[in-house]
């Protein structure tokens, strides 16, 4: 299953229905599975209940899967499943009815679940700035949550405004920010993660909520442990929670009318989410912009190989002076004028498959280097007598 093209939606819905081996009672259930996959702090790194294989799926296209799963299983638990997309579409629309600019080119007079699809990216998909992307994706993403829970109330009450939504996270924002100023000595880190989280907002408030309106906005259990998850997450991003961040974790505890147990696991939980997927998290100051650009690029070019490595070994297999050229790769450094001509025949070759036409626009030759270092593992293995069969 791909998520990043037409038809996921009816899929993943197929497969769940078929082979899902857990039923979800409700959300609160979901919720707790949703913790260890990433889903809550913005860093998605499995799907809930394995319901896929995750494969080479990105972080972006697992967030996509993930939230599908949370909507559907919030609107199974209290509306018919056969009306899923279309409410799940009037949703969308009534939260962004005057958004033109997020709706163009995206809702039709149909509801189908190919425009949930369009919907679903447009939500999580920030940009396609590799540079950026990296530093404010997480922040975003870790507030798709509310999307649900105000799916929740629509589908209970049948009403639902922008501007219910647009409360609920400046709650969320006045909550996370006052956590993160809760560190009495500020270090450069501190005040630029503060700045990340006020620009990342989907919505830019103008009328902020102080501390006590914000607490007593949220109203429900889930709501409340989800800013409680979230307000531990701002703690945690640095790797440490001292001694004024605990106590006032604790505090928002007992303002929230949560009990201690739930502070101290909501921060175990973090923290254990944190050390298991280190490798798998870009955390805010962990890497510079050149490093994180690398990064990003490293893994869009290994998953456009993987996905299109059978046509691509083909195109490959046609062209002996590239292979040969290729082969040579893996035991020596090629010259700047062997380097020309594989950059200049690999261009060639990504002209016949239109989902690597990426390396065709401008500055996509500087993602090169990168292919050329991943192509060598689609050669027969007679030409790298150093790889390692997975």
């Amino acid at each position: 299953m791909n998520p990043s093209a037409s038809g996921w939606i009816n899929k993943l819905i197929s497969i769940n229905n078929r082979e899902s081996s857990k039923e979800f009672s409700s959300l609160t259930v979901l919720y707790k599975e949703l913790i260890p996959c990433g889903y809550i702090y913005g860093s998605n790194t499995n799907i809930v209940n394995n319901i896929i294989d995750k494969d080479d799926l990105s972080s972006e296209e697992i967030c996509k899967v993930n939230h599908l799963i949370a909507l559907y299983v919030t609107h199974n638990s209290i509306k018919d499943a056969n009306d899923f997309i279309t409410n799940t579409i009037q949703f969308y629309k009534k939260i962004n009815a005057h958004k033109t600019n997020f709706f163009l080119g995206i809702i039709s007079k149909s509801e189908t679940a190919e425009t949930l699809e369009k919907i679903i990216h447009k939500r999580i998909q920030i940009d396609n700035n590799l540079i950026d992307k990296s530093f404010n994706y997480f922040i975003t993403n870790a507030l798709l949550f509310i999307d649900v829970l105000a799916y929740k109330q629509y589908l209970l009450t049948g009403t639902i405004t922008e501007a219910s939504i647009i409360k609920e996270e400046s709650a969320i924002e006045t909550i996370v920010l006052k956590t993160l100023n809760s560190k009495v000595e500020k270090t450069k880190y501190d005040n630029s993660l503060i700045k990340l989280f006020e620009q990342s907002l989907r919505y830019q408030q103008t009328n902020k909520l102080d501390y006590n309106e914000a607490i007593a906005l949220l109203k429900t259990p889930l709501e409340k442990q989800y800013i409680l998850d979230l307000a531990c997450m701002a703690t945690w991003s640095d790797k440490t929670i001292d001694d004024n961040e605990r106590y006032f974790l604790y505090q928002l505890g007992k303002d929230l009318q949560l009990e201690s147990k739930q502070v101290k696991n909501a921060m175990l939980s973090i923290a254990d989410f944190y050390i298991e997927h280190k490798e798998d998290i870009v955390l805010l100051g962990s890497k510079n912009i050149v490093k994180s650009f690398y990064n990003n690029s490293s893994a869009m070019v290994m998953k456009l190989i993987s996905r299109n490595s059978k046509r691509l070994y083909k195109e490959l297999s046609q062209s002996k002076e590239l292979m040969l050229l290729l082969s040579k790769s893996t035991v020596k450094d090629l010259s700047k004028e062997e380097q020309k001509k594989v950059n200049d025949q690999l261009l060639d070759i990504f002209k016949a498959i239109p989902s690597l036409a990426i390396f065709l626009l401008p500055g996509g030759a500087l993602l090169l280097p990168l292919v050329i270092k991943f192509i060598p593992k689609l050669l027969p293995s007679a030409f790298d007598d150093n790889r390692i069969e997975d």
